[in-house]
């Protein structure tokens, strides 16, 4: 094999690879948190920029696109940067596979399934954000304002952390070799296929954490940047399983407290 500045044509090739893939996947995150930063900035403010249009009197279908794309954008760039060590293994991968050539194609195809999944996420939260404000139940913040409710939500994270799914979920999520070596699956369309797995795997792990942005305020940046955090580090350390437990625990802690505490401190 022809050698390359001492180091093979594959070599090569896989590093440019990487950074291909890396360069557009932090691409696409800083796009995502560079929308979500001024518009929760302006949700806490006095809302004349970014985020106006949610003190629209009447909502009608291009509000509800609207709040559709905030969904959207948030769930990329809360979730991209937890799965990008998953592309980048897959981009190793589709380069050793017979046709390598379309391997950059086949990456963007694994991400775009992914993504996919967690666009049928933000579809299917966008009428419940509606529903909930509709019913009064959201304060203009976009924070629960029942508390019986927030405790529920708080209580149901912090349990799901403890189920077999979640674990299962997690432990696909923090090591997807398996997906990505043992059912790999040649092609585009084989690639795309993959992605959609592995994004029910990843929400799967994180449904319950996001319902958690309605407690703490769904455009609450603090908020935001806590869950992608944790997303990470339950991910990516390697005591990442027990930081999830613990987590769980405390949930389950603040849910008693939210609902039990007024009645305690009277």
């Amino acid at each position: 094999m022809v050698a390359v500045s001492g180091e093979t044509v594959l070599e090569t090739g896989l590093k440019h690879d990487r950074w291909l893939t890396a360069g557009a996947l932090a691409i696409v995150v800083l796009l995502c948190w560079a929308w979500i930063v001024p518009m929760s900035r302006d949700m806490y403010g006095p809302m004349e920029g970014p985020a106006s249009w949610m003190m629209a009197p009447e909502w009608d279908w291009k509000c509800t696109l609207l709040l559709f794309a905030m969904w959207e954008v948030m769930m990329i760039g809360m979730m991209l940067p937890s799965t990008a060590p998953t592309l980048l293994l897959y981009a190793v991968v589709s380069r050793k596979s017979a046709d390598s050539r379309h391997t950059p194609l086949r990456v963007y195809a694994f991400a775009c399934g992914y993504l996919a999944v967690w666009t049928l996420f933000s579809a299917a939260v966008t009428p419940l954000q509606r529903m909930l404000k509709d019913l009064m139940l959201l304060s203009p913040m976009l924070e629960l304002q029942n508390r019986p409710l927030s405790a529920a939500l708080l209580i149901i994270a912090g349990a799901y952390q403890f189920t077999g799914l979640k674990r299962s979920c997690l432990n696909h999520c923090r090591s997807p070799a398996e997906l990505i070596v043992e059912r790999f699956r040649p092609g585009t369309a084989g690639a795309l296929r993959m992605g959609v797995e592995h994004g029910f795997y990843c929400l799967g792990c994180c449904w319950a954490l996001m319902l958690l942005l309605f407690v703490g305020g769904i455009m609450n940046l603090w908020v935001i940047a806590a869950i992608s955090l944790f997303i990470l580090a339950e991910r990516l350390i390697p005591r990442g399983t027990q930081v999830g437990r613990i987590s769980g625990l405390l949930l389950i802690l603040a849910g008693l407290w939210a609902f039990l505490g007024p009645m305690l401190t009277r």
